[in-house]
């Protein structure tokens, strides 16, 4: 009718299962598929429509893996929606937070500037030298990008949520 003005929908989180959020990265990622597992997964959604999603799991580096140390294994959102990203990585720290955790890190690939990650608390601290995984024990073929990547921890320096 004219002169009804459309309700405003606004983005929401919500939890997924590991399984939501692996189908969800499996439909819209650019460069990975899905990782094997997760410790949890964060959505945010618009109504009905699911716009992004975020899973957290150990991470991959061995290094890194000391029990107090959780990583986003991958955040993936709809093209074209902006804010979901950065609201993701603060919720998976909040999560992480108040789960125990005292770090939490991410990659990215070395043209991604980042920006998502800032607004969320994150800092860059430093680049993988990147590679294969592959090894003539293991051999693997690689079906995602294997160069650098910017390593990034939840960070702040205030030391609030």
């Amino acid at each position: 009718m004219a002169g009804m003005e459309q309700p405003t929908r606004t983005m929401r989180l919500q939890p997924l299962t590991l399984a939501e959020a692996k189908v969800f990265v499996g439909a819209h990622h650019s460069h990975h598929k899905a990782p094997i597992g997760g410790k949890f997964a964060i959505g945010v959604s618009e109504g009905e429509d699911i716009l992004g999603v975020a899973i957290v799991g150990r991470p991959v580096a061995r290094g890194f893996d000391n029990g107090w140390t959780a990583e986003v294994t991958r955040c993936c959102v709809k093209n074209g929606h902006k804010n979901v990203a950065s609201m993701l990585y603060a919720a998976c720290w909040r999560a992480a937070r108040a789960m125990g955790y005292k770090r939490l890190i991410t990659y990215t690939l070395m043209e991604e500037k980042g920006t998502s990650l800032k607004a969320a608390g994150f800092r860059c601290i430093g680049e993988t030298k990147g590679g294969s995984w592959s090894c003539p024990s293991r051999p693997r073929i690689d079906k995602h990008p294997i160069g650098q990547k910017l390593l990034w921890e939840w960070n702040n320096p205030k030391g609030g949520a």
